[in-house]
């Protein structure tokens, strides 16, 4: 019988907390269900995700991309049927196990700004490994460009991260057009992250997407994100912590 698997896509701008926050429903997942199989994907070419995580990348799926490919181009003979299988075989050696949960890396691009080729691998990846775990974290590169390319076709749920800032809010709302036509999702909802003060939620404009947590700025994470330490030490009761366990709550993951 097929694994019905929990599918979290993070989107959002850039520099709003996104990969935080992801690094952080990773976190909640593992607390909540200890005897689940969860996986983290670092989707972001950035490469953040890992750093959050307190986890060392030695191996992406690009890297593994770019080994069959190069070895076609030193006169392998093989089927593309065939290269395809040794990629989806391959794709386990990137897997990272570490307590709790998984992790794997898509990479970077070979080429600066060209991210056809690794997206298409990325929503075959997503796709393979979907059927493994009973939840998937995404955190997906800043912006639209992802879920443009149908990279995220078809996930459970779609958080949308935003700070309180008219562009913030802008950007979420066009990922959200945009997944409406090219996305299968079946919740969607908003957390607005770095949150100075109160006032601010009368003029954060979310087009009636829902808004499942307001974050207020945290000192603790800023710290933890100066010194590149593991989310998982973050204390309990963080506001972050807090904001994305009540966030998850709202839209039924836990």
């Amino acid at each position: 019988m097929e694994r019905k698997s929990t599918i979290i896509a993070v989107a959002g701008k850039g520099g709003v907390g996104k990969t935080s926050l992801s690094a952080t429903i990773v976190r909640c997942l593992v607390e909540r269900y200890p005897d689940k199989k969860i996986l983290a994907i670092d989707a972001d070419p950035a490469v953040g995700l890992s750093t959050a995580l307190g986890i060392d990348v030695k191996l992406t799926i690009d890297d593994i991309r770019k080994e069959i490919i190069a070895s076609v181009d030193e006169g392998d003979t093989r089927t593309a049927i065939e290269l395809l299988g040794e990629a989806k075989y391959r794709i386990f050696d990137a897997l990272v196990e570490t307590d709790g949960y998984s992790f794997i890396a898509v990479g970077r691009p070979e080429t600066a700004g060209c991210y056809c080729k690794i997206n298409t691998y990325l929503k075959e990846v997503i796709s393979i490994l979907s059927n493994e775990f009973d939840y998937v974290v995404i955190d997906g590169e800043a912006g639209i460009e992802q879920i443009n390319r149908r990279v995220m076709e078809k996930v459970t749920h779609l958080l949308l991260i935003t700070d309180p800032s008219k562009k913030g809010c802008q950007v979420i709302n066009t990922i959200k057009s945009v997944a409406d036509e090219l996305v299968m999702y079946e919740k969607i909802g908003v957390i607005v992250n770095r949150m100075a003060d109160e006032s601010l939620k009368d003029y954060i404009n979310t087009n009636e997407i829902p808004v499942l947590s307001y974050i207020e700025d945290d000192k603790n994470l800023s710290v933890f994100d100066i010194k590149g330490e593991n989310i998982f030490n973050l204390p309990s009761e963080s506001n972050v912590v807090n904001g994305v366990r009540k966030a998850l709550n709202e839209i039924g993951v836990i």
